[in-house]
């Protein structure tokens, strides 16, 4: 044993050093320690309540009286619930409208950001200003923009020669009105994800396209989007379950309404929870969300392989 292994034998008072210096040295220690606090609170404040939830799904419970316990019940309930299936429907019909519409003018935008436009700065804060105002502010502005008689809408079609449409009063066309206000409120987001994108795929390959001929079209299609479909996963992903989970401009908009043609599934939790103060079928309901979204992403997952290009660097 060297002279400088004999002296930290020492120090140590053993043979090696201790186990608070061989944990001190490992960077994964250090790591988990600063990450305690969070751990904590997802510990306290996200997996109780989610087990409770789970628990309270499988009794009768209003929060005044005692729980009874039901089992399934609630579950099976729901399978009969007419009005669960028109909450299931119109937001499979919002899902169905607002991710495609979203995704393509983010792209879109993100396509013309990315040809280096003057004043390109000032762009940016105008689309991503909506993501970070209050959604019940916005809504409430929207519900003056969509206005039969004073709204802006309305008047800009009578200026086109079209008569005023009633946006948030007729089921056919509040669902559209929604879905309007929740792509322009939201577009921001995917929009800055997608230059992100676009600004990684290499300048050679758009070079090599243009010696081959390809047009606009061309390099788009065999070049620009091969490298962006992890992006575009990623976004139909967070589109998917943000979708499932629409409420506040539901509420503040139109209320659920005209005839429910706008009452989701989130919004359907909230009426039974604190309308009704059913809080076992809510939390039934709740869960009936959360594995549809599970499923969904694990089938997007697992279909990804057919049109996503993670070798494309």
């Amino acid at each position: 044993m060297t002279q400088a292994n004999c002296s930290g034998a020492v120090l140590n008072g053993r043979h090696g050093p201790s186990l608070w210096q061989r944990l001190s040295y490992s960077d994964s220690f250090w790591a988990y320690l600063f990450l305690a606090p969070t751990i904590a609170g997802l510990i306290a404040f996200s997996a109780g309540p989610i087990v409770a939830s789970a628990i309270i799904s499988l009794t009768k419970w209003n929060i005044v009286t005692t729980p009874i316990w039901r089992g399934l019940a609630n579950y099976q309930d729901l399978a009969r619930d007419r009005l669960f299936w028109t909450a299931l429907r119109n937001t499979m019909r919002y899902m169905l409208g607002s991710i495609p519409l979203s995704m393509g003018v983010s792209l879109i935008l993100a396509l013309a950001l990315n040809q280096g436009l003057r004043f390109q700065a000032l762009f940016r804060t105008l689309y991503f200003t909506p993501s970070v105002c209050s959604a019940v502010a916005l809504a409430l502005v929207w519900r003056l923009i969509f206005d039969r008689d004073m709204g802006i809408l309305n008047w800009f079609l009578a200026f086109l020669g079209l008569g005023p449409v009633p946006w948030l009063m007729t089921p056919r066309t509040a669902m559209p009105a929604l879905i309007i206000m929740s792509v322009w409120q939201g577009i921001g987001y995917p929009t800055v994800i997608w230059l992100a994108g676009l600004q990684g795929v290499p300048q050679v390959y758009y070079d090599a396209a243009q010696v081959d001929g390809a047009g606009r079209w061309g390099q788009f299609r065999y070049v620009t989007w091969p490298f962006v479909t992890p992006t575009a996963f990623f976004l139909l992903i967070i589109s998917c379950i943000s979708s499932f989970q629409v409420f506040q401009s539901t509420f503040v908009l139109t209320g659920g309404g005209p005839q429910r043609s706008t009452y989701t599934l989130v919004f359907y939790i909230y009426d039974k929870a604190f309308q009704w103060f059913q809080m076992s079928y809510a939390s039934a309901i709740a869960y009936v969300l959360f594995f549809m979204v599970l499923v969904l992403t694990l089938l997007q997952f697992r279909t990804q392989g057919r049109w996503v290009h993670y070798d494309t660097a």
